[in-house]
């Protein structure tokens, strides 16, 4: 299977999950999972900008600057569903997106380096998980603002 077939599953599988969720719970969590993206877009930005990694193999013409499968695919539905499943339960929110981040920082990405997609430069896996873990809360802060919003209709 060749790099771009892995990003466009990336992109596309994941978002045929949300078939499993009910329409409410699509309503409820949109928000965070768009907020999400804008977020992941900017830290992409960051990267490009700090020279944090290169994106070497890209699905659309803007690709070497924001992993498009990555951002708006596999993050951002992998978000629908960590809030769909822990919201309720802070510290089970950020015991799940601990492991998620570590896994995506350790595992995933140095995977997506051998496959000649990506590779860091000037950021550690360390870094690159707290980055992301950092990111976890500010999107539950957002979730809990707008359920606040959502709640008073």
């Amino acid at each position: 299977m060749t790099a771009k077939m892995v990003l466009f599953i990336f992109l596309i599988l994941p978002w045929f999950t949300l078939f499993f969720a009910s329409s409410t719970t699509i309503k409820r969590f949109m928000p965070v999972t768009i907020f999400t993206c804008f977020l992941m877009t900017i830290i992409f930005q960051i990267a490009y900008i700090y020279n944090w990694w290169v994106i070497e193999e890209y699905i659309v013409p803007w690709g070497y600057m924001t992993d498009v499968s990555f951002a708006y695919g596999i993050f951002a539905v992998g978000t629908f569903w960590i809030f769909r499943l822990t919201s309720h339960n802070f510290l089970l929110y950020t015991v799940v997106n601990l492991i998620m981040d570590i896994f995506m920082s350790f595992i995933m990405l140095p995977l997506l380096s051998l496959l000649g997609v990506a590779k860091y430069k000037n950021i550690t896996f360390w870094q690159y998980a707290l980055v992301i873990y950092g990111l976890s809360f500010v999107i539950y802060v957002y979730h809990k603002w707008q359920k606040k919003i959502f709640s008073t209709d």
